[in-house]
């Protein structure tokens, strides 16, 4: 089946199948990637860190970032040569093989559809507790409609949230360092550490990284993705990385981890105890748009892996659809969104994380794989970074929860499985 050429422009509306269309910039591309991270990571993914880790969180977000680190080099670098939607599918598939690519396509759509999931509960829990569930479903019809009306709505949309979390993420910033460290808190590590809870820390945090991920999966909406890709990616993951260290330093000074541990809002407890409760609604309201900008960014990204799967068949050729005037692969996009809202109405923020993380570090293990293909004149990374990628994915994919790991394993196999089915039918 014949698919768009790397780079090619989108077809002009009349002139034949409509294709997506090269409108996102560095700065809309790291505006995305920062959406996706920021919302995920601080708020809905550390207080599980926290209590896998105790006092050893900062160390576990250490590693993570590490990790991060290496997959968005290997990934920014084949985004560069394969600048088609898709991201690790369309990589794994042309370097490795195509059932490497259908193996990382359903690791990253299930996975993630688990991380929409979290998001839209994240939204809910923070606008509306008592309704969290309904909240959610209702969040996810909204932002379907809004990315069925274009990328570059998406784009304006995701602005103004990261503006509104940085903010909001600043002042709890300032409040906890001015507060002074509270009896039990503190950022240096206790007795209470161990070298299997850090890791474990580490995998659950990696969730709250892997948003650069949708600047790749984008890559047929960014304009000179050879230029653009490999700059947005670093930059996303940079600032995300100075904002969740400093906003983790922050609260473990005015929380102990077993304290962290166990709050529903954590950030909101962090400003409360470090007595500025009056600031905890706009730390609530904060969260509520974070989520809003990571759950976003994450149906943009499902929906175009979902378009390249479509395209080559291991999904309905009718998902490949792209909307003659919007430009967006709208039935993907509403798929993806109904899948999702049903999602939202039934399952728990923790196990979504989980699972959600084990699927999304075997889609990295495979761009890894995919990396330690590329040649010099390539201009492939230093050969240990996709190494210690590959190494750190696997080992932090395997250091999660128990019911996190056998229940992603499961859903692999059974994509496996599903793929070796239609590959002895067609033969």
């Amino acid at each position: 089946m014949s698919r768009p050429p790397s780079g090619a422009p989108g077809t002009p509306e009349g002139s034949g199948t409509p294709e997506l269309v090269r409108r996102l910039g560095v700065f809309d591309a790291v505006t995305i990637g920062l959406g996706a991270m920021i919302g995920a990571g601080i708020f809905a993914a550390l207080a599980p860190a926290a209590a896998a880790a105790g006092s050893g969180l900062m160390a576990g977000l250490a590693i993570a970032a590490a990790v991060a680190y290496c997959n968005a080099t290997s990934s920014a670098r084949l985004a560069a040569l394969h600048p088609a939607s898709g991201g690790t599918y369309v990589y794994g598939r042309e370097r490795l093989g195509p059932f490497w690519g259908y193996l990382a396509g359903w690791a990253f759509v299930i996975g993630k559809t688990a991380s929409c999931a979290a998001m839209a509960l994240t939204v809910g829990a923070y606008a509306w507790p008592g309704q969290a569930h309904a909240v959610a479903v209702a969040a996810v019809v909204a932002l379907t409609a809004v990315n069925c009306l274009g990328v570059q709505k998406s784009a304006w949309l995701t602005r103004a949230v990261v503006a509104v979390v940085l903010a909001v993420l600043a002042a709890v910033v300032v409040v906890c360092l001015t507060a002074g460290t509270a009896p039990g808190a503190g950022p240096d590590p206790g007795t209470d550490v161990t070298f299997t809870g850090v890791l474990r820390a580490a995998g659950l945090l990696f969730f709250a990284f892997a948003g650069y991920a949708r600047i790749a999966t984008l890559g047929e909406e960014v304009r000179d993705p050879a230029r653009t890709i490999p700059r947005a990616i670093p930059l996303a993951l940079g600032i995300t990385l100075v904002v969740y260290a400093g906003v983790a330093f922050a609260v473990l000074s005015v929380l102990s981890p077993g304290r962290l541990a166990d709050a529903t809002a954590p950030l909101a407890e962090a400003v409360r105890a470090a007595g500025v409760p009056g600031l905890a609604p706009v730390v609530r309201a904060g969260a509520a748009v974070a989520a809003v900008g990571s759950l976003l960014a994450l149906i943009l990204g499902v929906s175009r892996t979902t378009l390249a799967m479509a395209r080559d068949r291991h999904l309905p050729p009718a998902l490949a659809a792209v909307h003659p005037r919007f430009r967006v692969p709208q039935r993907a996009e509403i798929a993806v969104g109904a899948v999702v809202a049903l999602a939202a109405a039934t399952v728990d923020v923790r196990g979504a994380i989980g699972f959600s993380s084990f699927g999304v570090l075997a889609y990295y293990a495979i761009a890894n794989a995919a990396a330690l293909t590329l040649t010099s004149a390539e201009k492939r990374p230093p050969r240990a970074v996709p190494v210690l990628g590959l190494a750190g994915c696997l080992l932090l994919a395997f250091a999660l929860p128990l019911p996190s790991v056998v229940s992603g394993a499961a859903v692999l196999a059974a994509g496996a499985a599903v793929y070796a089915v239609r590959a002895v039918r067609r033969s």
